[in-house]
């Protein structure tokens, strides 16, 4: 009390909100155009179609997958501070990711047996020859933004990325069980190439 002349004298940073933006539809079926060969197309859906992390899917086995619920169900921890427990792609993903697999001659379990910066490369060449620049976090975000589009409560959208619940109707009282997940999942028909 009687001192509000210290408090005066403080400046505060002002908190600036920058909203990136998120890729249109558009952008993702012309990116999508370029990619040449079935496992950059089958790398391309899953992120646009399951909200994973960059290295979440780079470090997903073969087995993880669940063709017939479309699931993915990682069998190791992916990361020390970043968890995944379950999401899911679509029927585009599913057939790229057959095509994909169809035509591997090697017998690594792995989904994708790349280094993480390749990914990165593969996403800059093709981003030059779309003139569209997209990386697998843009997919993140458009995945994201679509899911809420198409209805998809946020607590599920989250759960799919691998977020922890925030609010307590998130955290205790939302079913998370991977049939509950997958119906919410279905129910947003979420699609890119069309």
């Amino acid at each position: 009390m009687g001192k509000s002349h210290l408090v005066n004298g403080f400046k505060f940073p002002r908190k600036v909100i920058k909203f990136d933006p998120v890729p249109r539809k558009e952008d993702l079926q012309k990116f999508y155009t370029t990619l040449e060969t079935p496992r950059d197309k089958a790398l391309f859906l899953i992120y646009a179609t399951s909200g994973l992390r960059r290295n979440e899917v780079v470090n997903l086995n073969i087995c993880d997958l669940d063709f017939e619920s479309r699931m993915i169900k990682p069998t190791v921890d992916q990361s020390r501070t970043k968890h995944m427990w379950i999401s899911f792609f679509n029927e585009e993903a599913e057939n790229a990711i057959r095509e994909y697999l169809a035509s591997r001659r090697d017998p690594d379990p792995r989904l994708f047996p790349l280094a993480p910066r390749t990914t990165n490369t593969i996403f800059k060449r093709n981003g030059a020859k779309s003139g569209s620049n997209m990386t697998p976090q843009d997919l993140r975000k458009w995945f994201c933004s679509e899911m809420g589009k198409l209805g998809a409560p946020d607590r599920y959208i989250d759960a799919f990325c691998g977020r922890v619940p925030q609010s307590v109707l998130a955290r205790h009282y939302t079913d998370y069980n991977p049939e509950r997940l997958k119906q919410i999942y279905d129910k947003a028909s979420l699609i890119v190439l069309s």
